[in-house]
């Protein structure tokens, strides 16, 4: 199976520039910049990646993303996470930028969006991987940078952006409070990609159906307890972006023996395995799917599914969608499935 898992075509929907930089990568900027709060020792770093809750990785995020102080810095991370993810067989993956994190290092608007045109080209030209771009407000700010990111984005959204997310903490920073600005990214033809039901409950997903417009769900596990949600987000094909490992890691979720996941894929809402962070959760994608067949018994016929759920609901041109489904197919029909 972990054969299978490796030969199987994906993309990836939910993981962020900075959270997806390996701990090599966080240590070189680390030793740039030893002011900026980040051990520069690598077992060091490594302790500092132990989350003791959600609020605490916020801290900690916001530690590495102050080292990201130029446009060839946000380069530098994504052609590092598009060789990771070459590795994982990823063909396409939509990446979580919080522009309004950078810009306030000190990074201009136009290099930050020139930085990210040139990380898409080397990304495809030298590892095979599209990026598409999903810019999101930064929960943490609070309602003052909804405006400011969504500024940036009709100004300077470089080519393959496909939407507007929404990040950070969810306690305390209700959904409805961005509905102005995602009403704005609907007008200019973006998609509504919100984060919601990660700590808090599913009235935050109600919140981000009904006040957002959300057309997927960024982890969504707290679904599960409305089950008048799930069948809404089922009924009407919500796909919901779930990462294991990191609810584990961020104490979001207890166990995975207690993971929604199972409850969601069989109540029919179409779930998509993404990492979320995988340089700070020490994980990759394989991982998520290998963790999928052995903690909740996915045979490689779900395992397909998963993989098909997460084209269906990415973004990409519809000739890149095709081509995806067909070499996941040709997966299927391998000797290793």
């Amino acid at each position: 199976m972990r054969e299978f898992i490796e030969a199987l075509p994906k993309v990836e929907l939910h993981v962020h520039l900075v959270g997806s930089a390996s701990v090599p990568t966080v240590l070189e900027l680390a030793r740039r910049h030893p002011d900026r709060g980040v051990p520069t020792d690598e077992q060091a770093l490594r302790d500092f990646y132990e989350f003791t809750d959600f609020a605490h990785f916020i801290k900690v995020y916001a530690a590495v993303n102050s080292l990201v102080s130029s446009g060839e810095d946000v380069t530098a991370l994504l052609v590092g996470l598009a060789r990771d993810q070459a590795a994982n067989n990823v063909k396409y993956a939509e990446v979580t930028v919080t522009a309004t994190s950078h810009l306030d290092v000190g990074i201009e608007p136009d290099e930050l969006a020139e930085a990210l045109v040139d990380a898409r080209r080397i990304a495809l030209a030298d590892h095979g991987v599209r990026f598409g771009w999903v810019f999101d407000i930064n929960g943490y700010l609070g309602r003052d940078d909804a405006p400011r990111t969504m500024d940036w984005v009709l100004r300077h959204a470089p080519e393959g952006t496909v939407g507007l997310g929404l990040g950070g903490p969810e306690i305390g920073v209700p959904r409805e409070w961005f509905a102005e600005q995602f009403t704005r990214a609907r007008d200019a033809g973006l998609r509504c990609l919100p984060h919601a039901g990660e700590t808090t409950g599913p009235e935050s997903v109600w919140a981000a159906v009904n006040d957002l417009h959300a057309e997927r769900v960024g982890h969504g596990t707290t679904a599960a307890e409305d089950p008048r949600l799930v069948a809404h987000l089922a009924e009407h094909g919500i796909p919901v972006e779930v990462c294991p490992t990191s609810n584990i890691r961020t104490r979001a979720v207890d166990t995975l023996a207690r993971h929604p996941l199972p409850r969601l894929v069989e109540a029919g809402v179409p779930v998509t395995l993404a990492t979320d962070d995988p340089g700070m959760f020490h994980t990759t994608l394989n991982q998520e799917y290998l963790i999928a067949h052995e903690v909740f018994g996915f045979d490689a016929e779900k395992l397909v599914q998963l993989a098909e759920n997460g084209v269906r609901a990415a973004y990409a041109p519809a000739d890149v969608k095709k081509s995806l489904m067909d070499d996941i197919k040709n997966a299927q029909n391998s000797d290793y499935a």
